[in-house]
């Protein structure tokens, strides 16, 4: 699938109420989803040999506490995850680190892109995932905000 048909997908999803859209073409899936309050649609893709496209999921998940609510930060894509902007320098975001919401806490590399993955709303960093530099599947748990 070239790069120019996925733009036009990516587009798309953007414009329309489409919240994911998952096209085959020969061996190669694309899954292209828009979480709620986030600007811009996400794109995935991965050769079918390796897994096959799985289910939507949420990207985040809001569970109520008696005294604070919860955000699950969940893996939008599938792909390497990178805890830091570059190998050798300190992690975007450390437990007990107070965040804002759209700053950035992880990277995800699919297919030689870099995805950066946001914090959907401000608070402070109550749990974080041990993966690093290894692969993460799409809805795996990345942090927990509260």
């Amino acid at each position: 699938m070239d790069l120019s048909k996925i733009k036009t997908l990516i587009d798309f999803v953007g414009r329309s109420n489409v919240t994911e859209l998952t096209v085959t073409e020969k061996d190669v899936t694309v899954r292209i989803f828009c979480t709620p309050g986030k600007a811009a649609p996400i794109a995935s893709a991965k050769a079918l040999e390796r897994s096959p496209a799985s289910p939507a999921k949420c990207s985040r998940d809001a569970s109520a506490d008696t005294q604070a609510s919860i955000i699950t930060v969940k893996a939008p894509i599938f792909g390497v995850l990178h805890r830091a902007p570059a190998p050798g320098q300190a992690p975007f975001v450390k437990i007990g680190d107070v965040v804002e919401e759209g700053q950035t806490l992880f990277i995800i590399e699919a297919m030689k892109v870099f995805n950066k993955v946001a914090a959907p709303q401000a608070g402070r960093i109550m749990r974080l995932t041990d993966v690093d530099g290894g692969e993460v599947e799409t809805g795996d748990m990345l942090a927990e905000i509260a």
